[in-house]
């Protein structure tokens, strides 16, 4: 295959574009499923997906008819197993506007990093919650309303052993201590050490679910760590515990969400280029496996249009014809064979037998569907010329008279009339007009009975519509 013709769908800005928001979706899913600890899954679905490109660009039909009679239920698995990763990417597509000011300042992160220093120096444990974007009231249970100034006794008077709440959570929010005792939602990772205790899966839990900063003290070892977006992280001084605080409410205050800390790593260029890779991949796949070129076989009916009022078509004929028909997969999957017909203008037409050919000019294909064949390739049509006759009208009678009757005599009024027919040659086609029936079970003695006529479908009437018929019988014993 010519280069050109490879690269000449990469160099419209339209498919720039797709492929970098592809690739900025691919890169954010993965961010957000390693994040919540379900990205093994979503390198499963991956997988299934590049598996089905595959299948669909060597046309294996065996694999192809598996993907498209599960993907339907797949897709309604996947909905209900990855709800709350999917609302989690939404609320946090959605959370780039500024946030509310959180009121605090370097002073409150002093009063934290110093209460929770002091706690760590006696073992006692803590765990603080200070919240970002994400909603947190689906995630906490629990607790008492407190509303106060942060203060260091305050704070360490609430983890103290005596105090009811101190094994729940301190909810810090806009500059005061909001809630106490709170329960968080635990880990169900395995990210974590077996050594490490509730509260620290409660951290994770948190951090899990939403964007919100968790501190815990350990009461085993006397040691801080943080929990954020998914990660844990041991704090190593007084200085950078304050530096995460204080790090963290700028980044409310932000219109732009900060990005993660680890892209600044080695391996977040590889996030990127791979992300990138598998967006080129599957546009790629997609517009050559949607651009292959197929052909297709449809039957469609046969119209007839435009026939001169002097001629009418009579005998046998071709109801529908065959289209072989050639172009690329999507425009073939576009394509309506409810709405194609062949129509044949019969307004030059003459009386007598004659064969009509079809060509493209018979239908209406779009302009990317090839015609590459018609069987038949014509049709023979016979037309005859429409002649006026006056034919009789025929009773239809049903039945027998009752009580040994016999017909003594029975009158038609009218008792012929005027038919437009065709003809053949010279040679006129029997018309047969009888009336609707009439039953003889019925009859008691003399009687009228008026009918309607039923004719041919290749007969009409001269006067434009039938007349109703009356039926005189006379009966005697």
């Amino acid at each position: 295959m010519d280069l050109l013709l490879i690269l000449k769908p990469f160099v419209d800005w339209r498919a720039l574009v797709d492929i970098v928001l592809m690739a900025a979706g691919l890169f954010f899913l993965y961010r957000t499923l390693q994040r919540l600890g379900t990205w093994s899954i979503a390198v499963g679905i991956l997988v299934a997906m590049v598996a089905y490109l595959l299948a669909s660009l060597l046309d294996l039909k065996g694999i192809e008819w598996i993907f498209d009679n599960l993907s339907q239920v797949a897709v309604i698995a996947l909905i209900i197993i990855f709800q709350p990763e999917l609302r989690k990417i939404f609320e946090r597509a959605a959370s780039v506007r500024r946030s509310q000011r959180v009121g605090a300042d370097d002073n409150l992160a002093e009063i934290l990093t110093e209460s929770l220093y002091k706690l760590a120096d006696r073992r006692e444990g803590a765990l603080v919650v200070l919240p970002g974007r994400d909603p947190l009231a689906e995630w906490l249970q629990g607790g008492h309303t407190l509303d106060a100034r942060p203060s260091t006794p305050l704070i360490m008077s609430i983890f103290d052993h005596n105090s009811p709440g101190h094994d729940g959570a301190l909810i810090v929010s806009r500059g005061k201590c909001d809630r106490f005792g709170v329960r968080l939602p635990i880990s169900q990772s395995a990210r974590l050490p077996e050594e490490y205790g509730t509260r620290h899966h409660a951290g994770m839990g948190l951090a899990e679910r939403s964007d919100a900063l968790v501190i815990v003290v350990s009461e085993e070892r006397g040691t801080l760590t943080i929990f954020q977006n998914g990660r844990m992280k041991p704090i190593r001084s007084r200085s950078d515990l304050t530096a995460a605080i204080v790090r963290h409410w700028k980044e409310l205050a932000s219109l732009t969400p900060r990005m993660p800390e680890d892209l600044t790593r080695r391996h977040a260029l590889a996030q990127v280029a791979v992300s990138l890779g598998l967006a080129v991949f599957f546009w790629s796949t997609l517009v050559i496996t949607q651009g292959e070129i197929l052909q297709k076989v449809l039957t469609v009916p046969v119209e007839f249009t435009s026939a001169p009022p002097h001629l009418v078509l009579v005998g046998e004929r071709e109801r529908t014809i065959q289209l072989h028909l050639s172009g690329s997969k999507s425009d073939l999957d576009d394509l309506k064979p409810a709405s194609l017909s062949a129509k044949i203008d019969l307004s030059k037409a003459v009386a007598g037998k004659q064969v009509f050919g079809l060509t493209a000019d018979n239908l209406r294909l779009p302009r990317n569907i090839n015609l590459l064949e018609i069987v038949p390739s014509g049709i023979e049509l016979q037309l005859a010329e429409i002649v006026e006759q006056e034919v009789r009208i025929q009773p239809q009678l049903v039945g027998k008279l009752p009580n040994n009757l016999k017909i003594l005599s029975m009158e038609i009024i009218p008792a012929r009339v005027k038919v437009l027919s065709p003809r053949i040659g010279r040679q006129h086609i029997p018309i047969n007009v009888i009336t609707t029936p009439v039953y003889l079970e019925s009859i008691a003695g003399d009687t009228s009975i008026f009918c309607k006529v039923i004719a041919p479908a290749a007969a009409q009437p001269a006067n434009g519509s039938w007349p109703d018929v009356e039926v005189v019988i006379k009966v005697s014993k």
